[in-house]
């Protein structure tokens, strides 16, 4: 099976700092490793769309979005702070626009004109800690909470279903969709560690199932097996959104999990399993953490070879 790419050269031009660790390196990295693995010849890919702001008003309060716009520097002489690991250079506007344009595209690839299956975002600046109200933790706009909510309101889609195994738990995704009986949101992450906002798990919405430091694929998978199954299979969700971070993997030094290529693989397996019973099939993954850029190259291409079946 074939699989759509997202991705556009403006999230190459996002920066914020030497030394900060989400980098321009980490698209070029997977881009790399997909043609070194030679499964970059069976994709079809595509440019990021620009979102614009009422797509962007599905997550986010007007205010929000107002914010960020006007935080958005006029060139290269300046830096604007959100937070304090969080910055917008002259170009972080687009590429965060592009990159919740590309959730925006998937769906309409899957749902609308029905051209694709299966679609990976490779994009940046990555989502998940995106709250409603607020930017933090690298993320402007949360990407697949606008992608459910997409789906729902333009194509009638009454089940969603966003599974995050990032190793930081996504706040600004439970934030957002917390509370919304359409789409079921699914975290598993390090437990403690940033943001520490998570709250208890409220079957049909809400499961979150946190891994202590040092958990590795053993206790990865039991988690995703207790928790994540049984609710996903009780939902029969229409499509099924990824959040997908990396940085769970053991060479990755922004956490403490450890994490391999083999158990992206197994945990995409499954997912695809829960996808081909109640989605046709429809799957839509979504780049979020991981920092070493070896790692993180080449588990997305674990986790792509699952998606396209190979």
């Amino acid at each position: 099976m074939t699989i759509a790419i997202i991705t556009h050269s403006d999230c190459l031009k996002h920066e914020m700092g030497i030394g900060h660790p989400e980098r321009p390196q980490r698209i070029r990295a997977i881009e790399d490793q997909l043609i070194t693995s030679g499964i970059g010849d069976f994709m079809h890919y595509y440019d990021a769309p620009l979102a614009t702001p009422e797509q962007l008003e599905l997550a986010h309060s007007r205010k929000h979005i107002d914010y960020i716009f006007g935080k958005s520097p006029p060139d290269d002489s300046m830096m604007a702070h959100i937070d304090p690991d969080t910055f917008m250079n002259e170009f972080t506007l687009q590429a965060a626009l592009r990159s919740a344009g590309s959730a925006i595209s998937a769906v309409d690839k899957v749902l609308g004109d029905k051209t694709e299956k299966r679609v990976f975002c490779n994009v940046r600046p990555a989502g998940h800690h995106a709250e409603r109200d607020a930017a933090m933790g690298f993320c402007f706009f949360n990407n697949a909470a606008i992608a459910a909510r997409h789906a729902v309101r333009d194509y009638g889609l009454e089940r969603v279903a966003i599974v995050d195994f990032d190793v930081h738990h996504g706040n600004g995704t439970e934030d957002i969709v917390g509370d919304d009986p359409q789409i079921l949101f699914c975290s598993t992450y390090q437990h403690p560690l940033y943001p520490e906002r998570a709250l208890p798990s409220k079957p049909g919405f809400l499961i979150n199932a946190p891994l202590p430091e040092g958990a590795g694929g053993a206790e990865f998978r039991e988690t995703i097996t207790e928790h994540w199954l049984p609710e996903l299979n009780a939902f029969k969700p229409q499509l099924v959104i990824i959040s997908a971070g990396f940085d769970a993997h053991l060479e990755d030094e922004m956490a403490g999990l450890r994490l391999v290529e083999a158990d992206y693989a197994w945990v995409t397996k499954e997912l695809r399993k829960i996808a081909d019973e109640y989605s046709e099939g429809r799957i839509i993954s979504l780049l979020e953490g991981g920092y070493d850029t070896s790692a993180l190259a080449r588990s997305v291409v674990a986790h792509l070879k699952v998606l396209m079946n190979i």
